[in-house]
């Protein structure tokens, strides 16, 4: 099926759509919010759909904020989006939907570079990566989040002192109150 997206909109769908790092989904409010970008300059080549943002883009819809030195998002003939993020680091935050009367978490990631593909629902992060959800934390040098599957794989850091390592921490369950005693004597 082929989509058809202006060349100026060719990431932000690609990035608002996929930009949501760990197993939990994001604000669906976020989709219905307008698209702003900001940046030193832009380019966009119709004929090859090749857009390049550069110099301090700032990206936001909704809760989804995203900062980057450069982003490069290519169309392919099917409409679908593939979008390259880099930056020291890039950033990115958005709120995950609301569950069970709780509001939602705050997702939190960084990495030197981040591969969005649209059409497999994939992001990569790559060199340097971190991504927190609330409190727990995944980080490596490579995290790779499959949208379609909730499929986390993380490799390695090139941490000198703690060469090919993942880090992970996850917080215990919150603290659930135990039922008050039943009061003796009724």
């Amino acid at each position: 099926m082929k989509r058809s997206v202006p060349a100026v909109g060719l990431w932000c769908c690609a990035l608002a759509a996929a930009l949501v790092a760990g197993p939990a989904s994001a604000e669906k409010a976020d989709k219905e919010k307008p698209t702003h970008v900001e940046a030193g300059r832009m380019t966009a080549d119709d004929a090859r759909r090749v857009s390049v943002f550069e110099g301090n883009v700032v990206f936001t819809k909704g809760t989804l904020s995203v900062r980057a030195d450069r982003i490069v998002v290519r169309q392919d003939a099917d409409g679908f989006q593939h979008a390259t993020a880099t930056g020291n680091p890039v950033r990115f935050r958005q709120r995950t939907e609301a569950k069970d009367g709780q509001t939602g978490v705050w997702i939190e990631g960084e990495a030197l570079r981040v591969e969005i593909d649209d059409r497999n629902e994939k992001v990569e992060m790559h060199d340097q990566a971190r991504v927190t959800r609330d409190q727990d934390v995944v980080r490596g040098d490579y995290i790779l989040y499959d949208q379609r599957t909730d499929f986390l794989n993380v490799s390695g850091s090139k941490n000198a002192a703690e060469p090919g390592r993942v880090q992970v921490v996850i917080q215990p369950p919150a603290a659930v109150k135990p039922p008050a005693p039943a009061e003796q004597g009724k």
